[in-house]
């Protein structure tokens, strides 16, 4: 079967998304964007959005999107974990824009996902507690309870929760008026997270029913999502380690040529080509178990491919002015997010 991140298309959204990202997110410019407001660069996200369509590639036409998939979105995070670069793909685009499809509701998804796939909405998606367990439960009264996690929920336009009801797990609308929302302090300063408070606040369920089944295979949705910006940024990781080492000389020769670095850097490329196979039968397979199974290989490989990096480049990776850090941190925040997908079964 083919590679569906290997294909023509692909190989044209990655090379668009790559050329971008080149020129406006660099590394001086993805600390500016996450040390900004917003947490990261508005103006490159629009362009994204309009040039390439990055917001809309799994959302179908007819509620305003590309009528791509997945593997296309996949391809994108590739390159946004590449570069760290910080932006609304995963949370927005990805989570709540497939979030709203399994509801099976058509008037939602056409008075929602239209801006969504534009990148003019920025949606958030409120569901765990602090150990990545369903963390809200909704009554007659409202919805209450604290979620924890939850990408860019502190700017969000539209708040969407996953909530326990008498009848399984539930997706709902909440106003933003009706509820207390606060940015937290990350480990890994490229991505965004609030808590978001709830007490008996007022929302309108959008599912018809059966949402529990259909949590689980967001969420995988969600754990591949997060596998793809993994290999990607493993995969740089790599190669500015062995760029670098190519470059520092030591003993009259460039450290790069000596065996037991070779050893330590073909260790870490097995490490990458593996993530990348998981990956795929993630993406091809979309079971539970090929989930899981990417979700530990691409984060084992990311971490193995940071803690080489800092390894490899010396006491100058363990200074703030090198990315090596960043990577790092990235690659222990991306390793915990969204927890166990089994869990949410206990909706």
């Amino acid at each position: 079967m083919t590679d569906p991140l290997e294909t023509g298309e692909a190989a044209a959204l990655r090379d668009a998304v790559r050329a971008l990202l080149t020129r406006r997110s660099g590394p001086a410019a993805v600390r500016a964007a996450m040390e900004s407001p917003l947490g990261y660069d508005d103006k490159l996200w629009s362009t994204l959005c309009e040039q390439i369509g990055v917001a809309a590639l799994a959302i179908p036409e007819h509620y305003g999107g590309a009528g791509a998939g997945l593997a296309e979105a996949c391809v994108v995070l590739q390159e946004l974990g590449r570069t760290l670069t910080p932006a609304p793909m995963l949370g927005s685009a990805v989570l709540c824009g497939e979030a709203l499809l399994r509801t099976g509701n058509d008037e939602a998804c056409e008075r929602l996902l239209p801006g969504i796939a534009a990148g003019t909405t920025l949606a958030a998606l409120a569901w765990s507690d602090a150990d990545f367990s369903p963390g809200l439960t909704a009554s007659p009264a409202g919805l209450d309870g604290r979620a924890h996690y939850v990408l860019d929920g502190d700017l969000a336009d539209v708040l969407l929760a996953v909530a326990r009801t008498a009848d399984g797990a539930g997706l709902f609308e909440v106003p933003l008026d009706g509820v207390r929302r606060e940015r937290v302090t990350t480990l890994d300063p490229t991505r965004r997270l609030a808590v978001v408070d709830f007490a008996a606040t007022p929302a309108r369920r959008l599912d018809t029913g059966g949402f529990a089944l259909q949590l689980r295979r967001l969420l995988d949705t969600a754990v591949v999502a997060v596998a793809a910006e993994q290999v990607g940024a493993a995969a740089r990781a790599l190669e500015l380690t062995v760029g670098y080492t190519k470059q520092r000389r030591q003993f009259g020769r460039p450290i790069g040529s000596f065996q037991a670095l070779k050893h330590r850097m073909a260790d870490v490329h097995v490490h990458v080509e593996a993530a990348r196979s998981a990956l795929y039968a993630a993406i091809v397979d979309g079971d539970p178990e090929a989930v899981m199974t990417a979700k530990v290989v691409c984060g084992e490989a990311f971490s193995h491919a940071a803690a080489e990096m800092i390894q490899l480049h010396g006491g100058i990776a363990i200074t703030w002015e090198h990315d090596a850090h960043l990577y790092f941190k990235r690659a222990h925040g991306t390793a915990l997010l969204f927890g166990d997908p089994g869990r949410a079964l206990g909706c």
